[in-house]
C-alpha cells in the first residue's frame, strides 16, 4: 500500500503540467540534491516518480540522454534511485540555464513569484515527508545544513505566511509544521490540493467521533451515578421495611418508595412519570429525599443506643 506521502508526490508531479511550472520544481529539488554544481549534479531519492520525473525534465532542458538513472536496490521492498547529469557540458548548460550562484535558496535565484508554490513543491519533492493524518498532523523537510532551513522558513513566512519550526536530528536540520491547518496550506499550495482537502476530511470525522466518545462517556458517567443513587435510595427503603415497616411511611413516600424497589434502574424522571398522577423529576428528587432523611433518623436511633449499651 502506498504512503500518503507517496501519494502527495505522485499528486504534486501530476500537477506540474507546464514547463515552466516543472522547471520551478526541478529547480527546488535541485537545490537540495547531494549536489548541484559545475562538477557534479546528482540526486538521490527513493521515490521512482520523482527520479524519473527530474530525469526527464532535466532532458527537455538540455537534450535527450543529458541524464542518466540508477536504481541502487537496497532490498526487495526498498530502492534507492541516482539521477545524475555525467556530462561537463550539460551540468554548465543547466546551471546557466537556472542563473544560480550556489545552493541557497537565496531570493535572488527564486524563480517568477508566480512559480515560488512549485518551487516549494520541488523541494518537498526532494527532501519532504507527510505522516499519515490519521495518526497525526506532521509535514517536515530534511536539510543538510541551517542555511537551507532559515532560507526555507523565509519563503513561507515572507511569501505566503507559514510559520514553520526547526530542529535537529542525526547531524540533519528539520523544517517542520504541526498545525494542521499550515498543512492543508502547504499541501494546496504545492498542488496537492486533494490531500489537503482528505486532511481536512480526516479532522471532520476525528471531531465527530471524539464529540460521540464525549456524549458516551458522558452518559456511561451518569448511569453510573444514577446507578449508585438507586442503591443507597433502595438501602434506605429496606432498612424502613425491616425496623418500622412502610405503614410509617405517608402514601407519597410509601407509594415511590415501592416503585424505586422494583425498578432500580429507574431515573428520577422515570420514577416521577411512574406515580399516580406523576409529578416532575425534582418532586421525585424531594420524596427519596424525605426517605432518605427517615432512614437517617433511624441509624442516628440504632448508634444511640449502641452507645447506652
Amino acid at each position: 500500500m502506498q504512503s500518503f506521502s507517496y501519494q502527495v508526490k505522485s499528486e504534486i508531479i501530476d500537477n506540474l503540467n507546464s514547463f515552466d511550472k516543472a522547471n520551478a520544481a526541478v529547480l527546488g529539488i535541485l537545490k537540495l540534491s547531494k549536489s548541484f554544481d559545475k562538477e557534479s549534479i546528482t540526486l538521490i531519492t527513493e521515490n521512482e516518480k520523482v527520479a524519473q520525473f527530474t530525469a526527464d525534465q532535466l532532458n527537455k532542458i538540455c537534450g535527450h540522454g543529458a541524464v542518466s538513472i540508477k536504481n541502487l536496490r537496497k532490498s526487495e521492498k526498498s530502492n534507492l534511485f541516482t539521477v545524475s547529469v555525467d556530462n561537463q557540458a550539460d551540468r554548465d548548460f543547466i546551471i546557466n540555464f537556472f542563473k544560480v550562484k550556489d545552493k541557497r535558496l537565496s531570493k535572488e535565484d527564486l524563480p517568477k513569484k508566480k512559480f515560488i508554490p512549485n518551487l516549494i513543491a520541488g523541494v518537498f519533492l526532494a527532501c519532504g515527508s507527510i505522516i499519515d493524518p490519521n495518526k497525526e498532523y506532521h509535514i517536515e523537510f530534511v536539510m543538510p545544513n541551517l542555511d537551507l532551513c532559515n532560507d526555507f522558513g523565509i519563503i513561507l513566512i515572507d511569501y505566503f505566511g507559514i510559520l514553520a519550526k526547526h530542529t535537529e536530528r542525526k547531524n540533519t536540520n528539520i523544517v517542520y509544521i504541526k498545525e494542521s491547518e499550515n498543512i492543508e496550506d502547504m499541501l494546496t499550495l504545492m498542488g496537492a490540493s486533494k490531500a489537503s482537502l482528505e486532511i481536512m476530511n480526516i479532522k471532520i470525522l476525528k471531531d465527530v467521533r471524539n464529540k460521540i466518545n464525549r456524549a458516551v462517556n458522558c452518559d456511561n458517567a451518569n448511569i453510573e451515578k444514577s446507578l449508585k443513587a438507586a442503591e443507597r435510595q433502595i438501602e434506605d427503603i429496606e432498612l424502613i421495611e425491616k425496623t418500622v415497616g412502610f405503614a410509617s411511611l405517608s402514601d407519597d413516600l410509601r407509594e415511590i418508595a415501592e416503585i424505586r424497589y422494583n425498578n432500580p434502574d429507574y431515573s428520577l424522571k422515570e420514577l416521577g412519570l411512574a406515580l399516580n398522577p406523576p409529578i416532575s423529576r425534582s418532586g421525585a428528587n424531594h420524596r427519596l429525599e424525605r426517605i432518605k432523611k427517615a432512614a437517617d433518623e433511624i441509624r442516628q436511633k440504632k448508634a444511640g443506643n449502641k452507645r447506652k449499651k
